[in-house]
Formats: structure tokens, C-alpha cells, sequence
């Protein structure tokens, strides 16, 4: 039997145990002269082991077929990896806890076009994940030694079922 998956909203609270969602939250600082209000570290970039570099991306995510079937998740055990939408368009996240892959643990959250994510070093999680039309991404992660991404492929692929 195929497992179905409906997203929740994404809140720091509800992603706490993956990692950091980044948004505009909290007090902001007015700085430049009143001209710009800032909202300080909001996710903590982890990249330093094994002689890492912080690497600025910018991914491009085409939407899948909807249902979505999710198929692969991978991690990054040497660092943390973000992701800021910069387009206007709300997406997927599916995480899973850190450590040995349980399929059951699969979570899927739905995201606001004014949300990022920044998944903890070993965080389980699937792809960038589009909705609605091509979308771009700021990716915060690691360049450097050693090998930072292992992938698994899911036995019984879950089902996505969502209305943005």
C-alpha cells in the first residue's frame, strides 16, 4: 500500500528537530539610517569540517507531476544547506530525521514564497521542490574535502497529495 503524504505549514516550531526556517521573525534592528529593518542569523550556515568553504548557489527547480512521488532523499554530513526562494511561488520540503534513514519518519511541509530552510548538517531531505511553475533558490552550502552527499532510494515511495 502506498503511503500518503500531506504537507503541514512550515513553522520554526514543526521544523526545529530538521533545522532553521529563515524568514523575516522576531525584532528587527532599524539600520542605514531607518531605511532598512534587519532580521539577524536566522540559520546557522555549518560548514567548516573538513576544510569547507561557504559556496553561494542559485538553483533553478522545475515542479514535478503532481501526485508527487518521492523517491530519493539525500543528506550532507559534513554541513548544513540552505535554501531561500527568489521567485514568488510556494514549494515542498520533505525531511526525515538525522541518522539511519527510517522511510517512516518521512515529513513533508509546505512552504510560503517568503520562507527559506536551512537543514541541519545530516538532515535527511529530498531536492528542491517547485510548485506551481520553475522557480529559483539561493543555496547557502559546502564546497571542500571529502564527500558531502549520500542518497537513498525509498523502497515504498510515498505520495505527495496537496492544494496550494
Amino acid at each position: 500500500m502506498t503511503r500518503t503524504l500531506t504537507p503541514i505549514p512550515l513553522t520554526s516550531t514543526n521544523f526545529a528537530p530538521y533545522g532553521d526556517v529563515v524568514e523575516a521573525r522576531g525584532a528587527a534592528k532599524s539600520i542605514n539610517y531607518g531605511q532598512t529593518e534587519r532580521y539577524h542569523n536566522l540559520a546557522a550556515i555549518d560548514v567548516a569540517k573538513n576544510n569547507g568553504q561557504t559556496l553561494v548557489n542559485i538553483f533553478r527547480s522545475t515542479p514535478l507531476a503532481t501526485p508527487i512521488k518521492i523517491e530519493i532523499m539525500e543528506r550532507h554530513p559534513l554541513s548544513s544547506q540552505m535554501f531561500m526562494p527568489l521567485s514568488d511561488n510556494p514549494y515542498l520540503v520533505v525531511v526525515a530525521p538525522k541518522g539511519d534513514f527510517d522511510e517512516s519518519k518521512v515529513q513533508a511541509f509546505l512552504a510560503n514564497s517568503n520562507q527559506g530552510v536551512n537543514y541541519h548538517a545530516g538532515t535527511w531531505h529530498h531536492y528542491s521542490l517547485a510548485l506551481g511553475e520553475v522557480s529559483d533558490f539561493l543555496v547557502i552550502d559546502r564546497g571542500g574535502d571529502g564527500d558531502n552527499c549520500d542518497e537513498v532510494r525509498l523502497e515504498e515511495p510515498p505520495l505527495i497529495t496537496f492544494r496550494v
